[in-house]
């Protein structure tokens, strides 16, 4: 850490958007971690903090910690963003609550229920075809192909166009970083492939499957809880932020397991502990390191003064592994108690589709630890540079069926 003696700010020189910070994830981590409670980031102007104890104050603290100017560097409020910004996401009460209520409600335990059977049958014929092959690309055959299959289903999007949905969902989580070179390149995908023009046609109720959560959030629409329009900006928050998350999640947790076949026996012997072993991966490493809040008016956090309208990155990947908090923060344990892990957030604005994305990942992961032994690298995998995930495109796998 270092000074900025004019400003009289404690200082950190990194790019943590650089090709070398993806290279080198856990280095970037610590790095942020130990510079101190929260520090300033010249290069790009914002204050950056990866401590548990520093994070769950800002998370908790809506009032002086706003969604509403952006969770991205870009300030909604006072720029033109590439989309017109969420009305759950990036937006605090009054706004956020009638949004909320209806997502918390579609989404409930006992929706998921509903969902299971039909998430662990396609799991189950997914990896029943994948174990014939024994030779497979886990990343791009499973932890993409599930979540890209059984999500758009659940939400009522209908098949044509979906391969619309991976690149408008990169371009979300590269727009919310710098507009470097991979938002550019991820812009000019989407408004080649008319990209832009499919999600406002599947953001509309008349294109909806009937009986998926679409259509259960225009029902709320038409009962008064919420307006049309937002009913629509809450379908397209499934299209841009409900997929790569997942999908690098149970990637990332996967790659785990890979590099520690001892958790994966445990894993293996006891199948029931899939779900344990999905928090332990988003602790160990997040798919979606880092969040963004907005200071409402000039504050102090951590004896540290901020100005008004100051970006503050909660560095998610950093705290999961903050040594104040974990015991052996750098192991990967199945065993671990992972009762709160940062990696889906806390507060009000805690990620309302985490059960969705738990029982994506238990599916897949009961199904292969049920009929896989072994699980070993064929070949190097590749990872993802997007400005705001983490994760791996390709997983090149043999597996030694049980």
């Amino acid at each position: 850490m270092q000074k900025d003696i004019l400003n009289d700010r404690p200082t950190l020189d990194i790019d943590p958007f650089s090709d070398e910070a993806v290279d080198n994830p856990i280095e970037l981590d610590r790095a942020i971690r130990e510079a101190g409670d929260v520090v300033w980031v010249p290069k790009y102007g914002f204050w950056i903090s990866g401590r548990d104890a520093i994070i769950r104050e800002i998370f908790n603290d809506w009032q002086r910690f706003s969604s509403a100017y952006g969770t991205g560097l870009t300030n909604v409020v006072r720029d033109e963003p590439w989309r017109k910004p969420s009305v759950i996401l990036e937006a605090d009460p009054p706004v956020h609550t009638p949004n909320r209520r209806v997502l918390a409600r579609i989404l409930s335990a006992g929706a998921m229920r509903k969902l299971a059977a039909y998430f662990r049958g396609v799991a189950e014929e997914m990896v029943d075809r994948l174990i014939e092959q024994r030779r497979f690309d886990l990343g791009a055959d499973l932890a993409f192909a599930f979540p890209f299959k059984v999500l758009p289903e659940a939400v009522g999007l209908r098949p044509e166009g979906r391969h619309h949905l991976m690149p408008y969902s990169e371009l979300n989580f590269n727009a919310m970083g710098p507009k470097n070179e991979r938002y550019l390149a991820a812009r000019k995908i989407v408004e080649e492939q008319g990209t832009f023009e499919y999600v406002a046609a599947q953001m509309a109720e008349e294109n909806l499957i009937e009986g998926g959560f679409g259509t259960e959030i225009y029902a709320a629409a038409h009962s008064g809880e919420i307006s049309h329009e937002d009913a629509g900006m809450l379908v397209r928050a499934f299209i841009s932020a409900g997929i790569d998350t997942t999908v690098f999640g149970i990637g990332n947790t996967l790659m785990a397991l890979i590099e520690r076949p001892e958790q994966w026996d445990l894993l293996h012997a006891n199948p029931s502990m899939a779900r344990q072993a999905f928090d332990e991966g988003l602790r160990f490493m997040a798919p979606s390191p880092v969040i963004g809040r907005t200071t409402r008016e000039a504050t102090e956090l951590a004896g540290v003064a901020l100005g008004a309208e100051e970006k503050v990155l909660m560095w998610l990947a950093s705290a999961n592994r903050d040594p104040q908090r974990w015991e052996r923060p750098d192991d990967f344990d199945l065993n671990r108690k992972t009762v709160g892990h940062l990696a889906f957030g806390t507060g009000i604005h805690a990620c309302v589709g985490q059960m969705v994305a738990r029982l994506e990942a238990e599916s897949v992961l009961t199904a292969l630890a049920r009929k896989v032994k072994r699980i070993e690298l064929t070949g190097a995998p590749e990872r993802v540079y997007i400005n705001w995930l983490r994760g791996y495109h390709s997983i090149p796998v043999e597996v030694t069926p049980a």
